[in-house]
């Protein structure tokens, strides 16, 4: 496919096909022995159209990690009624994404596992994953207890890891459900899973909250009674 072609594809699907000719190359002859050229070859696009595209082949490997955290910082942006929940909500978004193309995602799974330095590069998005959550929930939440913030985003993220290299160590598909109960059981660690909704507003509100319940979300759960 020539520049012209690619041109007249979308962004995100000509972003793809690069993506997926440089994993192909990768996992066939090895990250250190495939150039910027062969991939280019591979992916039908010039020398300069890759490194505007990327920049590097380990941005090319990276890429949809990229596109998630600023797809996920639009999400947080928005108005959430409970930010715990959205918390998870985004941890399900980068989920699904990846489970849409398991092969693909194996595929990439395999070629970072073979190359120190892009293990590194994953321990530091993994961390950008959770510095993104941790700082949310002390935006969203005046008065967190810190630890209570950074505990939950680090919770959240490794328990969306552990459900994703069940999917990537497999042949099976595990399916976002596994994570989204998995995700249910952080926010009942937490004291935080909102109750069924069965109490009656009322003149009076009487409220029980588990010990282990953060301060911040007992008083955005009292404050929430009060603006029923």
């Amino acid at each position: 496919m020539s520049d012209t072609a690619a041109s007249l594809t979308s962004p995100a699907a000509s972003r793809a096909a690069v993506i997926g000719a440089a994993l192909e190359l990768f996992a066939t002859q090895g990250f250190e022995a495939t150039s910027v050229d062969q991939i280019a070859r591979a992916a039908g696009i010039s020398r300069s159209t890759f490194f505007r595209q990327f920049g590097g082949k380990d941005d090319v490997v990276f890429a949809d990690h990229e596109v998630q955290l600023e797809r996920l910082r639009d999400y947080l942006a928005q108005s959430h009624a409970d930010p715990w929940a959205a918390v998870c909500e985004a941890s399900e978004l980068v989920y699904t994404h990846f489970a849409a193309d398991p092969e693909l995602a194996r595929r990439r799974y395999a070629v970072v596992r073979e190359v120190p330095v892009l293990r590194e590069r994953e321990i530091v998005t993994v961390f950008r994953y959770e510095r993104l959550f941790d700082d949310y929930l002390r935006g969203s939440l005046p008065g967190i207890d810190p630890l209570d913030a950074v505990g939950f985003a680090a919770l959240v993220t490794a328990v969306h890891n552990h459900v994703l290299r069940q999917l990537l160590r497999g042949q099976r598909k595990v399916p976002v459900s596994v994570l989204r109960a998995a995700l249910d059981d952080v926010r009942r660690r937490f004291g935080v899973l909102p109750d069924d909704g069965t109490t009656a507003p009322d003149d009076v509100v009487v409220a029980v909250f588990p010990r282990r319940m953060p301060v911040a979300e007992v008083a955005r759960r009292v404050q929430a009674r009060l603006d029923d």
